[in-house]
Parts: structure tokens; C-alpha cells; sequence
């Protein structure tokens, strides 16, 4: 896995979700990722596998940077 996430960090997706967002609420991590969509409130489950290829950008819930190195 390169794209690297935690509980509380903000994903951006490529693609926009049917209400029009692409901001996500990290809740759960695992073999399957838990999301909340930050413009309707809706949760999503998706595997961590498929999720990597649709990230765009990791904005991290501490404010430092996303691999880690702070």
C-alpha cells in the first residue's frame, strides 16, 4: 500500500459521489474502509484495495503531512 491513511484524515476521490462530493470522512480502516461523505452525511464500505486506486489526495486530521514524516 503507498497511499497511506488514518482514522480522522479527509479523502478526495476522483470521482465525485452521486450527491456531487469528493471529501470523505475516514472511520474505520482494515481490510474494508469505512467512509462518510462530508456533503450528504452517507456512509460507505469499501476494500482498501480498490479504494488506493481512487484517492486523489489524503488532507491528514493532525495537519501534518501525509506519509508520516512531520
Amino acid at each position: 500500500m503507498g497511499i497511506k491513511y488514518a482514522v480522522g484524515d479527509t479523502v478526495v476521490t476522483k470521482k465525485n459521489h452521486p450527491c456531487g462530493g469528493c471529501e470523505w470522512l475516514v472511520t474505520r480502516t482494515g481490510a474494508d474502509v469505512r467512509m462518510k461523505c462530508l456533503k450528504c452525511g452517507s456512509f460507505v464500505m469499501i476494500d482498501a484495495v480498490r479504494l488506493e486506486k481512487r484517492i486523489k489526495k489524503v488532507v491528514p486530521a493532525h495537519g501534518g503531512n501525509a506519509d508520516g514524516n512531520e
